[in-house]
């Protein structure tokens, strides 16, 4: 659609001169909301920070994260990922991002160090807009040796982190319940690191299928601004195939996603204010 309303501009454009002065403001007028609606149409959509602009933009260093939940409406079921998400698979149910910037002075080895220690992540709290109170996250966390149920081992350190490789988690869910995830270090130099996490095997919520493989994911893009400055980006998406019981709960979704950002960069996750109510 952006497409066309700029070969329809360009078209328009050769045809002024001839024009009468009245008509060519007419026409000016009518061009320029078409470019409008392209710059309006081309943000849109979620954009990690991949060689372009993140979408949402970052808010200010002591700024509350922006976090948004996108509908279907926004741009169709058959919304086709970024590339860099590494995510094939078209659509989804639910789809949040949080873009925030935040102080960190242990560097690119600390980060990595604190996305390696699995077992911190039990407890984790959040605000629970259908109890209305902060609850558990998550009940339990720790590293796995596989992608096997109860192979528990110590955490990552940041060494075991490389490049390309897989290390495994096993989380319990307030919601879904226990399941093992997958986690991959995709890029990692001193400004920048870039991390994904998936479900690997199908999760049940009272014997109901919720998430079949591979249906819910997250990419996390960290990237150094300055000294002792951080950005951060995620991407939250559930598959378009997942169950009504874990869709459509818009705030709820945002209060999760920043459960997790709070963990990461070490602000209390049940601190007050709540992210939605």
């Amino acid at each position: 659609m952006a497409h066309l309303h700029a070969a329809t501009y360009v078209h328009w454009q050769n045809q002024t001169t001839a024009m009468p002065a009245s008509q060519r403001s007419i026409r000016f007028v009518i061009s320029a909301a078409l470019l409008c609606q392209t710059h309006i149409h081309a943000q849109s959509r979620p954009q990690p920070p991949c060689g372009n602009d993140a979408v949402p933009p970052y808010p200010g260093l002591d700024s509350p994260p922006a976090v948004k939940f996108w509908s279907e409406s926004d741009f169709g079921k058959d919304w086709k990922p970024p590339a860099c998400t590494g995510w094939t698979a078209p659509g989804f149910a639910t789809l949040v991002t949080t873009a925030a910037r935040f102080r960190y002075d242990a560097g690119a080895l600390g980060l990595l160090g604190r996305i390696g220690a699995v077992s911190r992540l039990t407890g984790m709290r959040y605000w629970s807009t259908t109890h209305r109170q902060w609850q558990t996250l998550i009940v339990d966390a720790h590293a796995s040796v596989g992608s096997q149920p109860n192979q528990q081992r110590k955490d990552f350190t940041a060494d075991e982190l490389e490049v390309g490789k897989s290390v495994y988690l096993e989380q319990t869910d307030n919601l879904s319940g226990k399941a093992i995830y997958q986690m991959r270090i995709r890029e990692a130099s001193e400004d920048r690191l870039v991390f994904d996490v998936e479900n690997v095997g199908t999760m049940r919520y009272l014997f109901v299928t919720i998430f079949r493989p591979r249906e819910m994911q997250t990419v996390y893009f960290l990237d150094r601004e300055s000294a002792g400055v951080w950005r951060f980006y995620s991407i939250v998406r559930t598959g378009r195939n997942t169950s009504w019981l874990a869709t459509g709960r818009e705030a709820s979704s945002i209060n999760r996603a920043i459960a997790f950002y709070r963990s990461l960069v070490g602000i209390p996750t049940g601190q007050e204010p709540p992210a939605a109510r």
